[in-house]
């Protein structure tokens, strides 16, 4: 507490305030010009995606030496419900040889080829992915889509020429448009804080002054890891921007709360801002950086991933989290201690006269737990426990291409038009690589095996072949990953072949098995972790574990309830392979984080009070405060839900539903509960803190913050 205390007196100080603020100016130049270039470094190709030592990228690898690693295939379509005329396949032959003067556009254009039953042409065109990956393969479809519009209708009459661009490429393109929604996103997640702060401080400037706060560190933060990922081979996508910045505005909007709460605390008991900012960072900074610490902690952890797009997020959220704490206990009490008083207009908090009262409802809450404690922390756990059961329903192993969108975009359209008139894997093909002396019983090994259709013309270069085969299925399908696994048994048993199978299936089938694997290690290496951050704070066995069981039944529950509701309600086909981990290590840190606001308030007044007193005295004094920073981290993860994609949507409704249970729930009556049946003992084996009976305080005023 001394080394909170000296440097508490930096930012509350009359210079130090002052010197703080020239620092925050000088630092947010240079970082708003480099947060916005974050966009140049990021990688939004498959090499960002997938597992670094998968099969599906040792292919990727070896068939850049034949030439074809870095091509995509767009699948063009058109279709007509009375069937195709030979005017439409005039037009659709004029489209084809248009298509070669895209610049992107790599090797023969093949078709168009018309369908069985004659409603449908279908031609493939390879896209050259170049230095821009996905942007550049957007730019490529648009320019394809252009082309195509010239000469169709676009459906939209019951007799009319239908186009759409489907296939990797256009999925790639659809994917862009989709996550470029992202600068919406920060709008809507500001909007989002900045309603709840009004409707919790009933003041204009405690929300602008923390909307500046935030803004400052989300701007420092991604100029930082623009700066990491340009040299220091940080790997990040566009995934990972969006989570950056709605993780940045909910953690660091908790932390303003917390510390605002403190210091309307203080401001009532003393006269000068600047003495009662000092002590407001001086009890609420510990708790502050031990949930940072936490967050941090447990996102860091998910460099140990396989999946690139995973181990590259873990360090750049860290980072937004770190910076976020940084600001709120530098910047924010520098802002707070220069308005003074006003800042809280027009309520501002007069000296020597106690805050409003507004932890009566917490008050009660607190006496009916205290009537029967023990009844109430089973019944609620088994209650959790009871949701939790429906996990059981949540499929994890991937979306199909169709699945991935919340809408109807093109690609999602096209596939289906495809699916109705073709074999439904064709234009996607798996690619096989060998040695070149093996290409006979590697070829005849493919063949074999069921759900192959076609070979086609093989490639040879240095020694090396690439074979491409087409399967019945759709390539995104689970029937197709289980011909990939067929495939890879099959010609891996070829003697001397060093053959390997890859391409988009491949791809899926590799990304779910390592995010299957990156559950099973970096889970438990997270709740160790939690555990062991949690006993140096606390510095008590018994509470952490406590705090630990309660936050993964709300994983549990939260996980249940979302697994049914994507099923039922919203009908989502599944979820995304690393959604488990990604839910498990929000929900878990961020969860953790309230419950440390909680009993670390047990723990301070508990010397005073006793712990049965200072459980229900904790709970009146951080019970506003703490389920408004839940709600308005709940609020911004739920501006995911802004995104037309089905994985943010699944995300942020999972961590926004998880931490209002986690907020009104687990903490409120779980944790409560079971410090009031646990007593003292919740400490062991630190020495007791509870103070001589007669010292007790039973009748001492809550604090309400």
């Amino acid at each position: 507490m001394n080394g909170w205390a000296s440097w508490a007196t930096v930012p509350a100080g009359r210079r130090g305030s002052w010197a703080v603020l020239a620092l925050w100016a000088l630092l947010l130049v240079p970082a708003l010009l480099l947060a916005g270039r974050l966009g140049e470094v990021e990688q939004n190709d498959n090499a960002a995606w997938l597992p670094g030592g998968a099969e599906s990228t040792a292919v990727v690898e070896r068939a850049a030496a034949l030439g074809a690693a870095d091509t995509v295939p767009a699948i063009v379509l058109y279709d007509r419900p009375t069937g195709i005329t030979s005017a439409d396949l005039t037009k659709a032959r004029a489209d084809a040889t248009a298509f070669g003067s895209v610049e992107a556009v790599v090797g023969a254009v093949r078709g168009p080829v018309a369908s069985p039953d004659g409603k449908a042409l279908q031609t493939v065109v390879q896209l050259r992915k170049g230095k821009d990956g996905w942007e550049g393969l957007g730019h490529s479809v648009d320019a394809l889509t252009a082309i195509g519009a010239a000469h169709a209708d676009g459906g939209a009459h019951s007799d009319g020429l239908g186009f759409h661009v489907t296939g990797p490429a256009g999925y790639a393109s659809d994917s862009i448009k989709a996550f470029g929604a992202g600068g919406s996103l920060t709008t809507i997640t500001a909007v989002v804080v900045v309603l709840i702060l009004l409707l919790t401080y009933r003041s204009p400037w405690l929300p602008l002054l923390s909307l500046v706060t935030v803004g400052g560190a989300l701007a420092v933060a991604e100029a930082a890891v623009f700066l990491l990922a340009r040299y220091a081979g940080l790997v990040v996508n566009k995934q990972t921007g969006f989570i950056l910045v709605v993780l940045v505005f909910g953690a660091a909007t908790d932390y303003a709360l917390l510390l605002i709460a403190r210091y309307r605390e203080e401001l009532a008991t003393r006269q000068d801002p600047h003495e009662a900012m000092a002590r407001a960072l001086r009890r609420c900074a510990p708790a502050i950086t031990a949930s940072a610490a936490t967050v941090a902690a447990g996102l860091l952890l998910l460099t140990l991933a396989e999946l690139n797009s995973t181990r590259g997020m873990g360090p750049a959220c860290a980072i937004g989290v770190l910076v976020g704490w940084l600001a709120m206990l530098t910047l924010m009490p520098a802002l707070l201690v220069v308005c003074g008083r006003r800042a809280f207009w027009p309520r501002r908090p007069e000296y020597g006269v106690a805050a409003p009262d507004g932890g009566r409802i917490w008050t009660r809450l607190g006496d009916a737990i205290a009537r029967r404690p023990r009844t109430l922390w089973i019944g609620t756990a088994l209650a959790l426990g009871a949701l939790a059961l429906g996990c059981f329903a949540l499929r994890a192993d991937g979306l199909a291409d169709t699945e991935q969108f919340t809408g109807h975009p093109q690609t999602a359209v096209g596939k289906q038009i495809q699916a109705a008139h073709f074999p439904a894997g064709a234009g996607d093909p798996l690619y096989v690589v060998a040695r070149a002396d093996a290409a006979g019983p590697v070829r005849t090994a493919l063949a074999s095996v069921p759900g192959v259709l076609a070979l086609g013309e093989p490639l040879l270069t240095n020694g090396q072949i690439l074979f491409t085969a087409e399967l019945s299925a759709d390539p995104s399908s689970r029937d197709a990953m289980r011909t990939v696994s067929l495939a890879r048994t099959a010609v891996h048993a070829v003697p001397g072949a060093d053959a390997l199978v890859g391409g988009t299936t491949a791809i899926a089938l590799d990304t779910r098995d390592a995010a299957s694997r990156d559950d099973a290690v970096i889970i438990p290496v997270v709740l160790l972790t939690v555990l062991l951050i949690l006993a140096v704070l606390l510095r008590s066995a018994v509470t952490p574990l406590l705090l630990i069981g309660t936050v993964v039944l709300s994983f549990g529950a939260a996980l249940g309830v979302s697994a049914l509701v994507f099923r039922h309600l919203f009908h989502f086909a599944g979820t995304d392979a690393s959604f488990p981990l990604l839910v498990f290590v929000f929900l878990v840190a961020l969860g953790v984080d309230y419950n440390i606001f909680l009993v670390t308030r047990v723990r301070e007044d508990a010397r005073t009070l006793g712990t049965r007193r200072a459980a229900r005295t904790a709970l009146t004094a951080t019970g506003g405060v703490i389920t408004s920073a839940g709600l308005v981290l709940a609020g911004t993860f739920a501006a995911m839900a802004s995104l037309p994609l089905v994985f943010a949507a699944e995300l942020g409704f999972t961590v926004a539903f998880g931490v209002l249970l986690d907020t009104l729930l687990v903490r409120s009556v779980l944790v409560t509960a079971l410090a009031l049946d646990t007593g003292p003992r919740l400490w062991w084996p630190a020495r007791s803190t509870e103070p001589p009976t007669s010292a007790r305080s039973e009748t001492s005023p809550l604090r309400v913050t």
